[in-house]
């Protein structure tokens, strides 16, 4: 029996698959305009509530001349691509490799899918500049705080991180933040001031245009 090892299982051998999806991720990316990047989850289905506002969203942004970047999947991302794709913007879809996610939306006009989930992390904020979070699951508030993150820290330039959609969804975290975290002085005042607050998709335009000078 042979028990050589499997050099392609080896971490170092892996160092050359996670320089490929940089590559990828570069040529692919750099081709296009910074873009504004949507989060939301994945469970919304077409003709849901969020559904319905994630598509008006993706359309205004587009008819405003922005490209969409979204994780290229089902729900809320399909939302905002299709609305963005049918107004003729630009949709780019991120997607990421996983055992049962489905197959990227058909709403995309740039496709590029990543097996490790901090390379494609790197992408959305590289090419980014705002983030538009709907009201979504684990996978959405983990991309919320990793860019509050790397704002607080100037990791990156500064750029909107804008919690769109209804109060009932985002007021708990809000107060939350403001009467545990800042009370305790576990954040500042200026760390809090990172987050704005949408509730139209009309205050979510004006943001992005003041934060990036669009």
């Amino acid at each position: 029996m042979d028990e050589s090892p499997d050099f392609t299982t080896e971490d170092t051998w892996r160092v050359f698959r996670i320089m490929a999806e940089f590559v990828e991720g570069f040529e692919t990316l750099s081709k296009v305009p910074k873009a504004v990047t949507v989060f939301g989850s994945a469970r919304s289905r077409p003709g849901d509530a969020d559904y319905r506002r994630a598509e008006e969203l993706g359309r205004a942004l587009a008819m405003a001349g922005h490209a969409v970047i979204t994780g290229g999947g089902p729900g809320d991302m399909e939302g905002v691509s299709k609305g963005a794709f049918e107004a003729g913007g630009q949709t780019i879809g991120v997607c990421i490799e996983l055992p049962h996610e489905e197959k990227p939306n058909p709403y995309l006009s740039r496709v590029v899918s990543f097996r490790y989930f901090f390379v494609r992390k790197v992408m959305f904020v590289k090419y980014t500049k705002a983030f538009v979070i709907l009201p979504g699951g684990f996978g959405t508030l983990d991309e919320l705080f990793e860019a509050l993150t790397l704002v607080q820290t100037k990791k990156v330039p500064p750029f909107p991180v804008i919690l769109a959609g209804d109060d009932e969804y985002w007021d708990g975290l809000l107060g939350w933040l403001s009467s545990s975290l800042l009370r305790r002085g576990k954040i500042g005042p200026e760390d809090l001031a990172i987050l704005k607050r949408a509730r139209t998709t009309e205050e979510v335009l004006s943001l992005v245009a003041r934060g990036s000078g669009a």
